[in-house]
């Protein structure tokens, strides 16, 4: 079951996507959201290996807080606005069979406070990473390798569709990735009005087969269809391609099967979907 949603957020304007994103799924699992403002330490800010009399020290930080606290201000209020546009309740702990959302602070570095608050979560909701702008990387790293938790990557978007998870696509070959992905967000999936399990041609894995999760899905009272879509233009441009395709507004898939770096520098199925999804994509790694 969905109960705790974790939003990680900075000053960088990406937090009001994530928030509807994350409200999307506490409105159709009746969730609690937990928003996180990642501030940082105002020791942090100081310039590195130079030195500097303790009066300028002081007075630098002194700066650094009250440019934080300002940050904080107008943050809260800003998603306190948005929040209840979004038909989110707030409070500091859930209310049985509403959406609720609360606000805490975390000073320290993102990819610190995610692990901190992502480790006893259902969900982490995160921006989809700029590439161009080089940000968001870390943070998506974080969430996925040091939480445990599924992880919804959240691209920019002018409108998160009010019925996020109706219907979602799993993106199957049969490894150990793929098959933690549907264990792990089974709720999510039994929630979805429709499932498509996306297959390619040929699997290069071993493992469980597509009748084998068909099978599995429908012991869990899913009923399930499987379709094989169309790789020849790479695996991660096909599973978007066909999850589009299919109307879905939802893939679920495992995440960075090779190494995190490897698939980074040389290129792979998961780093293609970071880089292009237009959808929100659930992975698990």
């Amino acid at each position: 079951m969905i109960r705790k949603i974790v939003v990680p957020v900075r000053g960088d304007g990406k937090g009001d996507n994530v928030l509807a994103h994350a409200a999307a799924f506490a409105r159709r699992h009746t969730a609690h959201i937990v928003v996180v403002h990642c501030r940082p330490r105002p020791e942090d800010l100081l310039p590195y290996g130079i030195p500097m009399p303790q009066f300028a020290r002081d007075r630098l930080l002194k700066q650094s807080a009250e440019l934080a606290n300002a940050e904080e201000a107008n943050l809260r209020d800003e998603l306190r606005i948005l929040a209840e546009a979004l038909g989110l309740t707030s409070s500091d702990t859930p209310i049985a069979g509403a959406a609720t959302v609360q606000f805490v602070e975390a000073a320290g570095k993102m990819a610190d406070v995610i692990r901190r608050y992502g480790r006893l979560a259902d969900l982490v909701a995160v921006a989809q990473p700029d590439r161009q702008a080089h940000l968001g990387f870390n943070t998506l790293k974080s969430a996925l390798f040091h939480t445990g938790s599924p992880v919804l990557m959240c691209p920019p978007t002018e409108e998160v569709s009010k019925e996020l998870g109706s219907h979602v696509t799993i993106a199957w070959n049969g490894s150990l990735e793929a098959s933690r992905a549907v264990t792990m967000t089974m709720s999510i999936i039994e929630a979805a009005n429709r499932t498509t399990i996306l297959c390619g041609e040929n699997s290069a894995y071993a493992g469980a087969k597509t009748e084998d999760l068909l099978g599995y899905l429908g012991i869990r009272g899913v009923d399930a269809k499987a379709l094989k879509f169309d790789s020849s233009h790479g695996v991660g441009k096909g599973l978007l391609k066909a999850t589009v395709a299919q109307g879905a507004d939802l893939m679920i898939m495992g995440a960075y099967g090779d190494s995190h770096e490897r698939e980074t520098l040389f290129g792979g199925n998961t780093q293609s979907v970071v880089e292009t999804a237009e959808i929100p994509v659930l992975m698990v790694h």
